[in-house]
């Protein structure tokens, strides 16, 4: 009979994401995840099979947190503009820290070379631009945005500019450049 679990999966998975996020799928290692989730290698490779799919694990728990935030932030009344301000900020980094997002990193590293990873970072990103069109038809009706545009380009538009401030932000552009490409980018709406 095994040792019982001495660790909790979810903590577990959360410092072995975070250690991704500062250093990439191909820049961590199975010691430094071992080390920094508080557990033995083997540990990691009986719970977690591998790298691999702690790795996936990971991707899926921000997929989780990130859509709570997003629910969060747009289930309650009052104007957009500022939530999806709030949002874009958010989900890019921008003034949170200097490693972008973690999908958007994952993707840019492994998603060509890597079917689920791709599979996942796809899943996010369709539902994340499924968010930004909802706000935006909210926003259209409420008569905060215009209606000349349609919201389905809007939310495509407002997903390439996540991605693209993720990558500036992980470049270490100046958070300030960022905050008013943010302004631009909404009052464009």
């Amino acid at each position: 009979m095994g040792r019982p679990m001495q660790f909790e999966k979810g903590a577990a998975v959360d410092k072995a994401m975070d250690l991704f996020w500062r250093q990439g799928y191909a820049g961590t290692t199975p010691r430094e995840l071992a080390g920094e989730m508080g557990i033995g290698k083997g540990s990691l490779y009986n719970t977690f099979e591998s790298k691999h799919a702690l790795f996936l694990r990971a991707l899926g728990r921000y997929s989780e947190r990130r859509l709570e935030y997003l629910t969060d932030l747009f289930s309650a009344p009052g104007p957009i503009g500022p939530r999806l301000k709030s949002a874009i900020a958010v989900l890019a980094g921008v003034g949170e820290h200097r490693r972008g997002c973690v999908m958007v990193n994952a993707a840019a590293e492994l998603g060509a070379a890597d079917a689920e990873v791709n599979r996942i970072a796809d899943d996010l990103f369709t539902r994340i631009e499924a968010v930004f069109r909802q706000a935006i038809v909210r926003g259209q009706e409420s008569g905060e945005f215009g209606v000349q545009r349609v919201a389905d380009a809007a939310a495509g538009q407002l997903l390439a500019s996540v991605i693209g401030l993720s990558v500036l932000v992980k470049a270490g552009g100046p958070s300030e450049q960022f905050t008013a490409v943010l302004d631009d980018i909404v009052d464009a709406l």
